[in-house]
């Protein structure tokens, strides 16, 4: 039975595909920046909040601006441990985790400002990585809406390489680390500016596939790959008519198969009053080509968020303001999926979707 997390900006709402109705509705009024799995210990999720408004449900610890930090389940949603303390910066805004079975593998949490703290405990206790602000480039960090910080958007683990992370600072640099954390190497020239999602592929050892918000500001600079690990990068433009990219996910058997979601501007992206958000798809090399049969009009959707399914080859999935929806042909077309999608909802953004087979 396949379960779905979606994180929202007031919230977190579980449930299971074949049986949409909702498992739980958790966290109200808290703002879910991050959810991932522990794929190799099935049940486990974590989850991590940057701010929020105050709680109106449970769990019953609560501040005024709601939670921040990290939380984790063992056991699919249903029971819920604060793995807050400890963390260098409470306000987490992107988590990845390395699993082992039977174990608790590593959990890494970043923070604005930008800090990454690592946990081999499940979060019971955390270590701070290196200092990444030595970096020469950071100086030039900052995220637009508060230019005064910076956080780090997107943590990435290289499914061939176990020490090897990339971070992706909003906005400012793509870097990435050789050695777990311990030091850290800089952006280069050519790399994207402002990754909001970044994502690798087993079946193609050394690729990364970034989409990022700098074609705001050059179109067709908003989706970025390399094939050596970081060193050397390329753009896609062709086929594009939005450039400030958003979500991103790429087909689980075939890696020459992805999806994005696009908008004219961050304020297209993100307004649920305002929002105007497309769907785009990309294989074996060619342009990007709409994708938006069986999804809501452009016109008041914020920018969506994908997964693909783990074990269903051509599986994806996409959240969004205006609902839940899953492609069985690699985003050919899409269908609805069920369930309650009240007009609370419509008002939030959705920050992060999970998938567990």
């Amino acid at each position: 039975m396949t379960r779905i997390y979606v994180g929202t900006t007031s919230g977190l709402l579980i449930l299971n595909e074949d049986d949409p109705q909702l498992v739980s509705s958790l966290f109200e009024g808290s703002a879910v920046e991050t959810a991932v799995l522990d794929r190799a210990n099935p049940g486990r999720v974590y989850v991590g909040f940057y701010s929020g408004q105050e709680m109106r449900g449970q769990p019953d610890q609560q501040t005024a601006n709601g939670l921040r930090g990290v939380w984790r389940s063992d056991d699919g949603g249903e029971a819920w441990q604060d793995c807050t303390a400890g963390l260098a910066q409470p306000a987490t805004t992107s988590l990845a985790v390395l699993g082992e079975p039977g174990s608790y593998g590593t959990v890494y949490a970043g923070s604005e400002p930008s800090t990454l703290s690592i946990s081999h405990d499940g979060g019971a206790s955390w270590q701070p990585a290196s200092d990444l602000t030595t970096l020469p480039s950071s100086s030039t960090w900052a995220f637009p809406p508060r230019p005064y910080t910076h956080h780090i958007r997107w943590i990435e683990v290289d499914p061939i390489e176990a020490d090897r992370l990339y971070l992706c600072i909003e906005a400012g640099a793509l870097i990435q680390s050789q050695d777990g954390g311990a030091t850290w190497i800089d952006r280069t020239p050519d790399g994207p500016f402002d990754t909001h999602t970044l994502a690798t592929h087993r079946l193609a050892p050394g690729r990364l596939y970034a989409a990022a918000g700098d074609g705001f500001m050059r179109a067709g600079d908003g989706y970025v790959e390399s094939d050596d690990r970081g060193t050397t990068w390329r753009r896609f433009g062709d086929g594009l008519q939005h450039h400030y990219l958003y979500g991103l996910a790429v087909d689980s058997a075939d890696p020459d198969t992805m999806l994005i979601s696009a908008a004219a501007s961050p304020f297209a992206a993100h307004d649920p009053g305002n929002a105007e958000s497309y769907v785009y798809r990309r294989e074996a090399g060619g342009p990007w080509q709409l994708a938006m049969a069986g999804l809501p009009d452009a016109s008041g959707m914020t920018a969506p968020v994908f997964a693909a399914h783990p074990e269903r080859a051509h599986h994806f999935y996409t959240a969004s303001n205006q609902g839940l929806f899953r492609s069985q042909d690699a985003g050919h077309s899409w269908q609805r999926i069920p369930m309650t999608w009240e007009a609370p909802l419509r008002a939030r953004n959705v920050r992060a979707l999970a998938i567990e087979a």
